[in-house]
């Protein structure tokens, strides 16, 4: 590649650092530098990365060709739109915005300058999704728990944007139907925010998915469960790990290291009943992402996950949470 891409984060925090440190280890990145309106923290991180920390978002953006935005949720379209207007590719942490309006404006802004955006679920690239890219998913059911211990940090929105909306993504993702009804209840326990939350997201097709988010857990847990004909999948993305179980035929166990749970015999043919525990893809999930990110801007691909899909977890996040609200004197604390 004769010239690296030259880019900036914007934003950093404990994630924005993070990104800092990804994107130094980027072979096709140049890291031109890192801004925060905390400048003492921003000459922090640049001293520790060799880089510059700039006073301004605007000085920042003169010298890159993308940046990383890794602010608050309340921050992002301010800075994402004085991005785009400077003519330069983003990648932005979920959720996208703020407001389903702010989403839409910048993915037509982005559409009418031919520009990239970029939104960081990076739970799409856990090593317990990738690991069973190869399985025909069609499920029927899905269940899922995150739950979190309280940190502070993302506890200025609502836990449905804050965890939730991880799994939402994941299963708009998976699930190939419009979303048909939801239910949903909250509560908000130690904030002025929804602290625990769970929905019922109900699709054209019949998947229904249970999706339950708490950040006042005692234990982290990230799991979810799919079902769908012939087949139960379990992941766990704390281990980055999945367990396949399937009816599969006797011609397909004689290929296949599964082991044999059982047998199931049916009017016309016996099957058995296996478990698999596909290999785990050891990769780090948010270099993965930026990676993808980069890419995209120099392939002039589509990102793997584009505003138009942070735009639809939003929307469906924003029908959870106004659910709960709706019933907020019964359950606000």
């Amino acid at each position: 590649m004769k010239n690296k891409l030259c880019v900036g984060v914007v934003g950093v925090g404990h994630l924005g650092a993070l990104h800092t440190k990804m994107l130094v280890n980027i072979d096709s990145v140049k890291l031109i530098g890192v801004y925060d309106i905390n400048h003492e923290r921003a000459l922090k991180i640049a001293e520790e990365f060799q880089i510059k920390a700039y006073h301004s978002l605007e000085e920042l953006l003169e010298e890159t060709d993308a940046i990383s935005i890794a602010v608050s949720t309340k921050a992002h379209y301010e800075i994402a739109l004085k991005a785009l207007e400077a003519g330069k590719h983003i990648f932005i942490e979920k959720p996208i915005t703020e407001t389903i309006k702010q989403a839409e404006e910048l993915i037509s802004l982005s559409k009418s300058k031919n520009l990239k955006i970029q939104v960081g679920h990076i739970e799409r690239f856990n090593p317990a999704l990738l690991a069973i890219e190869h399985i025909k998913l069609e499920p029927l059911f899905i269940e899922s728990h995150r739950l979190a211990q309280f940190n502070p940090r993302g506890s200025d929105v609502a836990v449905v944007h804050d965890l939730m909306i991880h799994d939402i993504d994941i299963i708009l993702h998976l699930v190939k139907s419009p979303v048909e009804q939801v239910l949903a209840n909250g509560v908000a326990v130690i904030t002025n925010n929804i602290d625990i939350a769970n929905a019922r997201i109900q699709f054209k097709n019949g998947c229904v998915a249970n999706v339950t988010a708490s950040r006042i857990s005692k234990s982290k847990m990230r799991k979810m469960r799919l079902f769908q004909k012939d087949a139960y999948i379990s992941l766990d993305f704390n281990e980055g790990n999945a367990e396949v179980f399937r009816l599969a035929d006797s011609a397909e166990i004689g290929k296949s290291a599964a082991d044999v749970l059982g047998f199931l015999n049916l009017e016309t043919q016996s099957k058995k009943i296996i478990y698999e525990k596909p290999k785990k893809n050891e990769i780090n999930a948010l270099k993965y992402e930026l990676e993808l990110f980069i890419n995209a801007i120099i392939d002039d691909k589509t990102p793997q996950i584009t505003a138009e899909d942070g735009l639809r977890a939003l929307e469906v996040a924003q029908i959870i949470l106004d659910k709960i609200n709706s019933q907020q004197p019964f359950y606000k604390i």
